[in-house]
């Protein structure tokens, strides 16, 4: 896989979040045309894209549509058994400073657990409603 891509009304807000939790901005362009247009289907194709990586090399990429406008599907904060990819899983070493960074950035608790003796589990709710799991490692 290279890549995931999430599309955000607040590319600032979002890029922010996702760079506190540790992935690198690899860069940013805006990109439009009727070649970009072909390529997704789309007419009128003017996007601003941010490409951020995990330490580990994972992609994430964060399009912000300026034109046409990116459409909502369901609410903001849908639940995590809404139909589709609901949240995106990282690894930490440090489960509560990463939580209290991200909670600087708006984040919400959704909920907390810990299973068995092998891990320490978190679902926080980030800008743009995105579900993000943090998974810490016991032992």
């Amino acid at each position: 896989m290279d890549n995931v891509l999430i599309v955000v009304d607040d590319l600032e807000a979002t890029k922010a979040f996702f760079i506190e939790l540790g992935l690198t901005l690899e860069g940013e362009s805006t990109v439009e045309g009727p070649l970009v247009g072909r390529l997704i289907g789309l007419e009128d194709v003017r996007a601003t894209l941010a490409m951020l990586r995990t330490p580990d090399g994972q992609g994430i990429e964060l399009d912000k549509f300026h034109t046409p406008d990116a459409i909502r599907f369901g609410p903001v904060d849908a639940p995590v058994n809404t139909l589709g990819i609901r949240r995106i899983m990282f690894s930490v070493d440090d489960l509560d400073a990463v939580v209290a960074r991200l909670h600087a950035h708006g984040a919400e608790i959704i909920g907390e657990m810990q299973y068995e003796k092998l891990f320490r589990l978190a679902y926080i709710r980030g800008p743009e409603g995105i579900i993000v799991a943090l998974a810490e490692k016991l032992g």
